[in-house]
């Protein structure tokens, strides 16, 4: 029995909490939030700092994999490591790290040493360590972390990834003794990720956690990451992707230009403004044909439409439109009334509205 703990949400609210792949039920959620908002009342009688919402919901969560009997639990840091509540755990198992850049600067740390530092937070004495390809400081960091706290460490090496195809609908990999893996995630990045995942289970395996080829393979099969170049429609191809930093739009930039040479592209974006947005913007702005901004739904973190567009005006080609829209629904339908089949339109940036964009799109194709 397996536990999930994510966040952001893209779907739904209750799918950051899940067991066996399947969400928390809303009754059950409801009951463990009145038990844990008992608790915070408690503390606050006690004089006592109240929790954060973060805090609160990982106490909710844990509950949860108490109640039902987890075996194992894979549970994401919500905001770097050193500091974050999942970290009140004891030693995991393993601390698995996917790659690492600048994100969240001036709260982890403005350097990336800092926060790869941060991140490194979460390695303690009697775990394991996996990571995938890093940069060599950002290695270094976590090597010279395992290696204080005496932790084995282990990472993926890329030149034992074969790559047997790849497009938009996923990736068919071997890695090591594990041949002929598929994962619907694309993205030329993923193999890095499904690399990561496969040298986790290569050290579940030898801590004698049974995991079988055939269950490798059927959940790499079944593996779902909304919002993470997702396809939501195929004529024309329209995209989800939570592209939110200088990293992650280098990533979609490749596999945009890997996937889709001399294709026409349609991008509808929504950022916050203390991301690198115009990291992003000079990324991906020479590579539209269109541009449609939007506002996102949290108000106090969002880089108007208007601002977002000012901002590609000064990376994309002189005649390309960009055009600031009031709703994400009427970016949306502007989007797909304008594109002809064969175009290609890409809704990135936050995660926070990409759940909207799924809805929209998908309410569209009934």
């Amino acid at each position: 029995r397996v536990g999930r703990y994510v966040s952001p949400t893209v779907v739904s609210y209750l799918e950051r909490i899940q067991v066996n792949g399947k969400w928390i039920p809303e009754e059950t959620f409801a009951e463990l939030t009145d038990i844990v908002r008992k608790a915070i009342v408690r503390m606050e009688a006690a004089g006592h700092t109240s929790p954060t919402v973060f805090e609160a919901e990982t106490a909710i969560a844990f509950l949860y994999f108490q109640k039902t009997g987890c075996d194992l639990v894979v549970l994401e840091a919500g905001l770097g490591g050193a500091l974050d509540a999942t970290n009140v755990i004891d030693p995991p198992l393993c601390a698995v790290f996917t790659s690492i850049s600048m994100d969240h600067i001036g709260v982890l740390g403005n350097t990336l040493a800092e926060i790869a530092a941060d991140k490194a937070g979460i390695i303690k004495s009697g775990s394991a360590v996996v990571t995938a390809p890093q940069s060599p400081e950002v290695r270094h960091i976590l090597q010279s972390r395992a290696k204080d706290f005496g932790c084995p460490f282990y990472e993926v090496d890329p030149e034992h990834i074969q790559i047997h195809s790849e497009d938009y609908l996923g990736t068919q990999l071997s890695y090591r003794e594990f041949s002929r893996i598929f994962t619907p995630l694309a993205g030329t990045w993923q193999k890095d990720n499904a690399a990561a995942a496969l040298e986790t289970i290569r050290f579940l395996r030898s801590r004698g956690y049974r995991i079988p080829d055939t269950a490798v393979r059927t959940g790499f099969q079944k593996t779902v990451w909304p919002g993470r170049f997702t396809c939501l429609n195929r004529r024309p191809l329209f995209f989800a992707d939570g592209a939110h930093n200088e990293s992650a739009a280098r990533r979609l930039k490749d596999s945009l230009v890997t996937y889709f040479p001399g294709k026409r592209l349609i991008f509808l974006m929504g950022v916050f403004r203390d991301k690198e947005y115009e990291k992003i913007a000079a990324l991906m702005g020479p590579l539209a044909k269109s541009v449609y901004t939007v506002s996102l739904p949290d108000e106090g973190r969002t880089l108007s439409a208007e601002a977002l567009a000012e901002t590609m005006l000064g990376f994309c080609k002189e005649d390309t439109p960009i055009r600031a829209v009031s709703s994400v629904s009427l970016a949306v339908a502007e989007a797909l009334a304008n594109a002809e089949a064969d175009d290609i339109i890409i809704a990135f940036g936050s995660l926070s509205y990409l759940g909207q964009v799924m809805q929209i799109v998908g309410e569209k194709k009934r």
